[in-house]
């Protein structure tokens, strides 16, 4: 959630933030595989959170997008990304 732009970009990002992670602990870099298929989790954790609320009488109010075809729509795509980037080597710095 913390990168973005190019790979480049982003894999110049997280040299950074492992950089300031490691001043306090040490961080085996062969985790970074995780870092998609967990993103990839997180949002469909997200999704699911928000469609046990649906029937709480606020959740309409305040997530009026929920549900919609637009919104669904929007989550598959995100999906498809996702696939495609679990597919991609992950980022080694």
């Amino acid at each position: 959630m913390l990168l973005s732009g190019e790979r480049a970009q982003r894999t110049f990002q997280m040299g950074c933030l492992l950089d300031g992670y490691e001043q306090f602990r040490s961080f085996d870099r062969r985790e970074l595989a995780l870092v998609e298929p967990l993103r990839t989790l997180r949002l469909i954790h997200y999704s699911a959170w928000l469609a046990q609320r649906w029937s709480d009488p606020t959740f309409p109010i305040n997530f009026p997008w929920f549900g919609t075809s637009d919104y669904w729509k929007g989550q598959i795509q995100m999906l498809q990304d996702q696939c495609e980037a679990m597919q991609d080597p992950a980022l080694m710095v």
